[in-house]
């Protein structure tokens, strides 16, 4: 077995016959392949050579931190657990259940009208602590190399208390968390929410931490109301331009954007010299060599 240890996140790679630094994500695991945010697509993705697993996080009313997009049981994704259709809406609330309730639902034997090739499989939310487990796990038993976690936390002032607690107790839970299991050199934490940015870098400063983007603001005016350089900008990839790249990483800040599915789409922006990419087909990245190559 040949074995390979990362720097975190970055990894080496030859696109176009130069040296190029380039970090592919797998977003939500591998959404395009495996239902979203659950082990089965963040083991494939790992699989795949990503150098960061990319996810989302929820609270429910014990307090446990959920892997979840949205702050609610969608029926998008999910059955209930007699394989029933479930209402749509908003109405089955992460945050009004115990854990024990969010296990129940199966989040992925349902065809994703959006992503129709995507493998059904009988799976359920897991807990932060379970996708940091398993990942390690299978880690260290077949590729043999580190990954970062790029986490977000999902949170909107309309929210606080209804649908997840307030960005402090949110980030404090998540901190708690993932100090137990993890290195927070490994880990970014990113958000649409500068508050909660805002929130970590004041009580957390040593954790990177990725600004996502997906207004029509220059970068100026986001970075201005950020209040501070972050680690990564990390808009839509359809706000971006040759030219911002450079201004960002002019001022060192690095981007990443999301979410990345079409191939040609991808080399161009490697062209703009990004630093990396969120995808949902890291098995595309693959293809194109962006990801690491190991041996089993």
């Amino acid at each position: 077995m040949q074995r390979f240890f990362l720097a975190p996140v970055i990894m080496m790679l030859t696109c176009q016959g130069m040296a190029q630094k380039i970090d592919i994500q797998g977003h939500r695991g591998a959404r395009g392949v495996l239902p979203e945010n659950t082990i089965p697509a963040f083991i494939y993705a790992l699989d795949q050579g990503v150098t960061t697993l990319e996810l989302d996080l929820a609270i429910t009313k014990d307090k446990q931190v959920v892997v979840s997009h949205e702050p609610w049981i969608s029926a998008e994704i999910c059955l209930d657990a007699n394989k029933n259709e479930l209402p749509e809406g908003r109405d089955l609330n992460i945050y009004d259940m115990t854990y024990e309730q969010v296990k129940s639902y199966d989040c992925g034997s349902k065809m994703h009208k959006r992503f129709p090739t995507q493998e059904k499989v009988e799976t359920y939310k897991p807990l932060l602590s379970d996708v940091i487990k398993a990942s390690e796990r299978h880690l260290k038993s077949y590729t043999r190399y580190e990954v970062d976690y790029n986490i977000e936390i999902k949170s909107h002032p309309q929210g606080d208390g209804k649908y997840h607690p307030d960005p402090e107790e949110f980030s404090d839970l998540v901190y708690e968390l993932i100090d137990q299991y993890l290195p927070m050199e490994r880990i970014v934490i990113q958000s649409f929410d500068f508050r909660v940015l805002k929130y970590w870098h004041k009580k957390y400063p040593k954790v990177r931490l990725a600004a996502l983007v997906e207004n029509q603001k220059s970068i100026d005016t986001n970075l201005a109301n950020l209040g501070f350089k972050p680690t990564v900008y990390s808009p839509d990839y359809t706000l971006l331009s040759k030219a911002k790249v450079a201004n960002l990483r002019s001022r060192g800040i690095k981007v990443i954007p999301w979410t990345v599915n079409d191939t040609t789409v991808m080399k161009q922006l490697i062209s703009w010299k990004v630093d990396g990419l969120i995808t949902d087909y890291p098995n595309r990245a693959k293809e194109l060599g962006f990801t690491l190559e190991f041996e089993h």
